[in-house]
């Protein structure tokens, strides 16, 4: 994948982040003349919180407590709706993706009422990109004077989303692998999963949302996935090291593609993108020789021993970039959101952005109804989110 296409990628997610700006703002106004819908039917739980009189004792599963999981959960449950979610492994995760939140991103957290999860956890504001092209010349893009992204540790990013809506009393945060979907009469009833024992338990619920993320083991239950891997990140943190200019991320466009990013007061993420479906091996020394003969070239004269000196530090790791259109079909009771439902090349930084969108779209076409016992009839009207999202993306 060559600079243009990876670097198009990129400020197509950045002017993502503007039409989500707008788009926020914009419902906001509206909002501020219309009544905010209410449910009718729903008991109070003494604690602010409305529950249905659903029969069953859940409303929602979703599967998945990343970053759309758990911000999902909190928001339907502060609509009223009792949420039961199922992640598979609830120690703090480590990756070198999902490290930065476009200011899109940021918007769409704070109308959720997550903004404080960026908070306390050494978080870095960003304001502007910078592109250093190969002839040697460089170019910024800011963001709007009131907005920012933002470059954290994801493992705690995704704890404080998770602490967040189990602090709600009709949130059921539990530790297992969902397994299978449930299906009767061509209706998803639920799911089928293991619990950290080991036990094996189904779950009920009206609607199971699935946002398992990228490697998805249920997705092919309700879409025709089609991944492809053009190429693989590979990442390094550049120690006790300060970027030129704060506040501010780099990508470096030349014969390979880079980008940094701080994700603490201490700590400059730097993805490297290695195109093909075959990464230089790590455990042979290919990739660190790869990376100080091809890619340390390119570098910018002020990166440069940082970045050796990251490579010489040897703990390098990579993960393969997968790109998959969206492509679900409707399936009473269940809905696919985030990167289970389609992902997009890694360097873009949209991901997080995009499922928070999700989200927020999600939440507010649930929030007017009453129940969602009807699976045929909220599955019908759910196809309509994937007409606005794609309206809000394109």
């Amino acid at each position: 994948m060559d600079s243009k296409h990876i670097f198009g990628g990129a400020v197509a997610a950045f002017l993502f982040g503007f039409v989500v700006l707008y788009s926020s703002r914009r419902r906001e106004k509206i909002k501020a003349s219309e009544k905010t819908p209410t449910k009718k039917n729903l008991k109070s739980s003494g604690n602010g919180v409305c529950r249905s009189n659903f029969a069953g004792n859940t409303d929602v599963i979703i599967v998945g407590a990343g970053v759309a999981g758990s911000a999902l959960a909190y928001a339907l449950a502060k609509d009223g709706w009792r949420v039961h979610v199922i992640e598979r492994d609830l120690t703090e995760p480590d990756r070198i993706v999902g490290e930065f939140l476009q200011a899109g991103g940021c918007i769409k957290l704070a109308e959720l009422g997550l903004e404080d999860c960026l908070d306390g956890s050494d978080s870095q504001t960003v304001f502007s990109f910078a592109a250093v092209h190969k002839d040697g010349k460089r170019g910024a893009i800011s963001f709007p004077s009131n907005s920012s992204a933002r470059g954290f540790h994801y493992g705690r990013f995704v704890q404080k989303l998770r602490e967040k809506a189990a602090s709600l009393p009709n949130v059921n945060l539990e530790q297992g692998t969902v397994t299978s979907l449930v299906e009767e009469n061509g209706s998803i009833k639920g799911v089928l999963y293991k619990t950290k024992g080991g036990q094996e338990v189904a779950a009920s619920a009206s609607l199971t949302i699935v946002c398992d993320g990228c490697f998805s083991n249920l997705r092919s239950n309700l879409c025709n996935p089609k991944i492809e891997v053009p190429s693989y990140s590979v990442g390094l943190v550049l120690e006790d090291y300060n970027l030129p200019y704060a506040n501010r991320a780099y990508f470096i466009l030349k014969d390979t593609i880079s980008i940094t990013y701080p994700i603490s007061s201490k700590e400059i993420r730097c993805l490297v993108d290695v195109p093909g479906p075959k990464q230089p091996s790590i455990s042979t020394g290919e990739m660190a020789s790869y990376l100080k003969t091809v890619v340390a070239p390119q570098m910018p004269d002020e990166l440069y021993n940082a970045f050796i000196c990251a490579i010489d530090k040897g703990n390098i790791r990579t993960m393969p970039n997968r790109i998959m259109p969206a492509s679900s079909y409707p399936t009473p009771g269940a809905f696919l959101i985030g990167d289970s439902l389609n992902m997009r090349h890694s360097v873009t930084g949209g991901g997080m952005t995009v499922g928070l969108s999700d989200v927020v779209l999600l939440r507010d076409l649930l929030r007017p109804l009453n129940d969602l016992s009807n699976a045929a009839s909220i599955s019908k009207y759910l196809e309509s989110f994937c007409v606005l999202r794609k309206m809000i993306i394109t």
